[in-house]
């Protein structure tokens, strides 16, 4: 398993909660008002990042009236390629703000580029950190530029098989990123809790040797929470400051409350979860008395025989432990014992 990273200071790995990512995506809907209200928003819930998308419709794809850039089909339906991400990207002269205001705020701001364009001004901010979104997995030229900044890189494996995430790990690692976390995706807006697949999020582990996530589309808590105990290190969700305002990505967002709910929810699995070793706890020490032992029940004299009549095995459990009983009923007293009495080895003459 890689080892872990930090990013501005929070360290991203098993030993550690998980990360909590709050995109924003197309959810300022145009204002950079609500863009600066919904980062600010994202610390007062805890969030521990917030994640912009950083494009234009030209950099995107072409407006074209050819079928192929019509969306016929999901959230979208109805949009042509062009004009969806002209109304859903952050202009590319609001990021220095959004990224000044995130560091007055304390918290961390990094972005999904689309292009080398977009590396390049998120380089000039110096933002700690890319994404790459599922969509792009298979722009290889993409991830190897994004990689060559030598920045942690967090990916999304939405739609892709075995071999599209081997060859965007290797050209990622090829080309200078050292610290990368793959996230589970199942890219459906809104995605349906029982058939997010979050065994995958173990196979990614197993099979890549690296840190693993879950970006999750679906608005409940319940995939991020079994995800926590499958070892997920980044959750990432997409995040509105109300989710009846209409926009492109408002249906599968989660409000305010709900991002508090998840990092609390989230931080109190991992902490459930534990170490996984065996023995007693320090919360269970006191309750060590409610055990059995082997106690005297009947007064008895040094030299008589013990016996079924003059111990027993009962609480509480400071005597002998009852796995050494059939033991004791073979030897005799070494000296005089009362009733009420817990049994020692003092007692017992060999």
């Amino acid at each position: 398993m890689s080892n872990a990273f930090s990013i501005n200071g929070r360290v991203i790995g098993p030993q550690q909660a998980p990360y909590i990512i709050a995109e924003i995506s197309a959810n300022h809907n145009g204002s950079i008002e609500t863009a600066l209200n919904t980062i600010s928003m994202a610390k007062k819930m805890g969030a521990d990042a917030i994640k912009i998308q950083t494009y234009t419709a030209d950099t995107m794809t072409i407006d074209a009236p050819q079928a192929d850039f019509q969306i016929a089909v999901g959230p979208w339906q109805g949009y042509n390629l062009h004009q969806l991400y002209q109304q859903a990207h952050t202009p590319f002269e609001w990021h220095a703000e959004l990224f000044a205001h995130a560091k007055r705020e304390g918290i961390t701001l990094f972005s999904t580029p689309f292009d080398e364009t977009a590396v390049d001004l998120l380089e000039s901010l110096d933002t700690p950190a890319y994404k790459i979104a599922s969509f792009e997995l298979t722009d290889l030229p993409l991830i190897a530029y994004v990689a060559k900044t030598g920045k942690p890189l967090i990916m999304s494996t939405g739609m892709a098989n075995a071999m599209e995430i081997a060859e965007a790990l290797d050209c990622a690692k090829s080309h200078g990123a050292q610290h990368i976390v793959l996230l589970h995706c199942v890219s459906s807006y809104p995605a349906v809790t029982e058939r997010a697949n979050l065994r995958a999020i173990k196979t990614l582990a197993q099979q890549f040797n690296v840190l693993t996530g879950l970006s999750d589309h679906t608005l409940s808590h319940t995939a991020a929470i079994a995800a926590t105990t499958l070892g997920a290190t980044v959750i990432e969700k997409h995040f509105t400051l109300d989710r009846s305002i209409p926009g492109p990505d408002a249906a599968f967002s989660i409000e305010p409350e709900e991002l508090n709910m998840l990092v609390q929810t989230t931080s109190s699995t991992w902490q459930a979860i534990g170490t996984g070793e065996l023995g007693t706890t320090k919360d269970e020490e006191q309750n060590l008395q409610f055990r059995r032992s082997i106690y005297v029940v009947k007064d008895i004299k040094k030299g008589e025989k013990f016996s079924k009549e003059n111990i027993r095995r009962i609480r509480p459990g400071f005597g002998l432990a009852p796995k050494h009983y059939e033991q004791i009923l073979t030897l005799t007293a070494n000296k005089d014992l009362i009733r009420g009495s817990a049994l020692s080895w003092d007692d017992v003459k060999n």
